[in-house]
């Protein structure tokens, strides 16, 4: 998949739903759209939701806030808004020059697209991601999104400040937040957009043994975790979020593996109730309120062979 082509495919579908509700809740003259630059903005926001988690990680969220070629000479115009959420491994800053975001979103509103304002926040964390959910491990990033970081943008910016007006695309991790958040905050945004999401059916055991449980039992604070190979931090990062435990320092998880490579039946159950697909069924109402809902998944996705080992000597 490419993911500099899903920018675009995502800034059209948000912007078709957006745009159309942006017409019922607050009419402005048409503007002719030129190729003009696009301004971006490094913001810091405090998130209390997060705060005080225990892998260490900072409640000073970065936040890149993309204003349209017009924001600055239109003082009196508001704006839809579409928040962008990354995938594993990486952070809000990385993902911006992956997709070449400037250049695509300068493209995409040259090409037609009604202009927004794009915000792109960071759900990085010292175990590769936080998966945009809830947990005294992790901290409430579901909050961070769906709420503190709408309430600041409405606050800093000129958005039109209604649910109907907000978009939330996500690839990868951030597609399982998107369907997540979608689900169980329905109201705070108009319309919803999944590129490549992962983790919507139970994840099962990730592929762990008793060899890398006991490889992860090596690790001595969750700061030891930062950078691994996914075949560890992946497990970490979806226990943190789904199976945490306060009471097993120093990692606080609970792997869905014991020591001696068992299937904990337990666990598997906290993990599964956390797959959207397991509980889909019970929002059908909340997401069709929602003026839009599209997923789009490649057909030719790849991954490469993990490293051998997790601690080197």
């Amino acid at each position: 998949m490419r993911i500099t082509t899903g920018i675009f495919i995502a800034l059209f579908a948000a912007s078709s739903a957006l745009v159309h509700v942006h017409a019922k809740v607050r009419h402005h003259p048409g503007v002719a759209v030129s190729a003009a630059h696009v301004r971006i903005e490094r913001r810091i926001v405090r998130s209390s939701a997060i705060a005080g988690n225990l892998l260490g990680t900072t409640a000073d969220r970065e936040v890149f806030v993309v204003l349209p070629p017009s924001y600055d000479r239109e003082p009196a115009r508001r704006y839809p808004v579409v928040y962008a959420l990354h995938g594993f491994s990486t952070n809000a800053a990385k993902w911006l020059d992956q997709l070449h975001a400037q250049a695509g979103i300068e493209s995409a509103i040259a090409a037609g697209t009604p202009e927004m304002i794009v915000v792109f926040p960071d759900g990085n964390n010292e175990y590769g991601g936080s998966f945009y959910s809830r947990s005294q491990v992790t901290g409430d990033f579901e909050q961070f999104i769906a709420d503190e970081l709408p309430d600041f943008v409405d606050r800093a910016y000129r958005s039109i400040a209604h649910p109907a007006s907000r978009g939330l695309m996500g690839h990868s991790m951030g597609g399982y937040g998107v369907a997540r958040i979608g689900m169980r905050r329905p109201g705070r945004f108009g319309a919803l957009y999944m590129m490549s999401p992962c983790c919507l059916a139970p994840l099962g055991v990730q592929g762990l043994n008793a060899q890398t449980v006991g490889e992860i039992g090596e690790l001595k604070a969750p700061s030891d975790a930062v950078n691994l190979p996914f075949k560890y931090a992946g497990p970490l990062a979806t226990s943190a979020a789904f199976s945490p435990n306060l009471a097993n320092p120093p990692l606080f998880v609970d792997l869905p593996v014991g020591d001696k490579g068992e299937s904990r039946p337990d666990i598997l159950a906290k993990r599964a109730a956390n797959a959207p697909l397991s509980f889909l069924d019970q929002y059908v109402a909340p997401l069709r309120t929602y003026h839009a809902i599209a997923i789009d998944v490649g057909d030719q996705d790849l991954s490469s062979p993990p490293p051998a080992k997790c601690i080197k000597a």
